[in-house]
């Protein structure tokens, strides 16, 4: 076997670097934050994003010393350890903002939802491995959605509505790759069309089906659930092309923009550091997928691909969602910026899955 570090020459340097570079743009959008409220607030963002980031990293560095094989033989040890915590946080977590769906370890929190998304992709590759090349089966797809559906209907229950469409958007974009037989992409279709109707009348929160129709209709409520869109434009269109300055932007230091450090970080962005700003972080996302994309062409196993396959979509789905519901283009999933927003559990979960994916592209494994 080929010591750990032989392939540093060969090391993506891009796949690494893209994440830490959005990540120290989160870091200037949290100081400023941090500013309009170090009158109020006894934390500290950014202190937080900082720990956050230094435990993910080392994540990061682990994952990527492990052999991929080890992602294969734990895949279904991670599903089931992942369930056992969604249902726990039912009955043991704390609320935050209505949504009972964190753990509260001395004084910090974890959010299992987000480890959901590491098993899901995970089996999902071990069961279409396990299935070989026989997607055409209507078995494949039913025991696919199955896996799917446990961890999905456990997030809706506590409620989390972004979460859960993550997940979903997941295990549909897979099933695309795949391309598996147009009547059961039609059939997942009608089914998820269906599941929306009864979750709108039995398990959305009132909040949740606020923002959809405020989506529908801006003029609904424009100083209620439309209130944060229209801050979050207004953000965005005011900050020009090299912005207002960072630590100086009216909308986020006055606190016009709620939940300015999670899901309208970019926002934030926009307003303090312009188009510029803006720019980078678009840039450094497509640079960091378009690395994804080239792994996955080059992977040496199809479980690695599959792997990477899910990885990509994951970020790419928070990445539309997150700037989508911040632009007015989306509805106001509360699914964080990854690398970019507040959030312990969200920055420590990108950070294993850049570790995965990093594991993956040393090509040491294949089946």
């Amino acid at each position: 076997m080929r010591p750990f570090f032989s392939g540093y020459k060969t090391f993506d340097w891009i796949l690494l670097c893209a994440p830490l570079f959005l990540t120290c743009l989160g870091f200037a959008a949290q100081y400023s934050i941090d500013l309009s409220l170090q009158h109020t607030f006894s934390n500290s963002y950014l202190r937080t994003q900082l720990i956050a980031c230094m435990i993910g990293l080392f994540v990061c560095i682990s994952l990527y010393l492990t052999h991929a094989r080890t992602l294969y033989s734990t895949a279904t040890l991670l599903y089931s350890t992942s369930l056992l915590l969604l249902i726990s946080v039912l009955f043991f977590g704390v609320e935050i903002r209505g949504t009972q769906g964190w753990f509260r370890i001395a004084g910090n929190s974890f959010q299992p939802a987000e480890l959901a998304k590491i098993s899901l992709i995970l089996i999902l590759s071990w069961l279409i491995t396990r299935y070989g090349r026989n997607f055409m089966q209507f078995r494949f797809i039913a025991a696919s959605a199955l896996f799917t559906a446990f961890p999905v209907l456990l997030i809706m229950l506590q409620p989390d509505l972004g979460s859960a469409l993550v997940l979903c958007c997941i295990w549909f974009g897979m099933l695309v790759t795949l391309q598996v037989p147009y009547r059961y992409t039609l059939g997942t279709i009608l089914i998820s069309i269906c599941t929306a109707i009864v979750g709108w009348f039995f398990l959305f929160a009132p909040y949740q089906k606020e923002r959809i129709l405020t989506f529908v209709d801006p003029s609904r409520d424009p100083l209620g659930a439309g209130y944060n869109v229209s801050q979050s434009i207004i953000a965005i269109g005011s900050g020009g092309f090299f912005g207002r300055g960072l630590g100086f932007g009216s909308q986020s230091q006055l606190r016009f923009l709620p939940e300015a450090q999670t899901d309208f970080v970019f926002a934030v962005i926009a307003e303090e550091l312009g188009f510029i700003g803006s720019a980078c972080i678009l840039l450094l996302f497509a640079l960091f997928l378009w690395r994804l994309i080239t792994h996955i062409k080059a992977a040496k196993s199809e479980f690695g691909a599959y792997v990477l396959t899910g990885i990509a979509f994951v970020f790419f789905i928070q990445f539309v969602f997150n700037i989508g519901g911040a632009t007015g283009l989306l509805p106001i999933t509360g699914v964080t910026l990854p690398f970019v927003s507040y959030g312990g559990s969200s920055l420590l979960i990108s950070y294993t899955l850049l570790g995965i994916a990093l594991c993956i592209s040393r090509g040491q494994y294949t089946d």
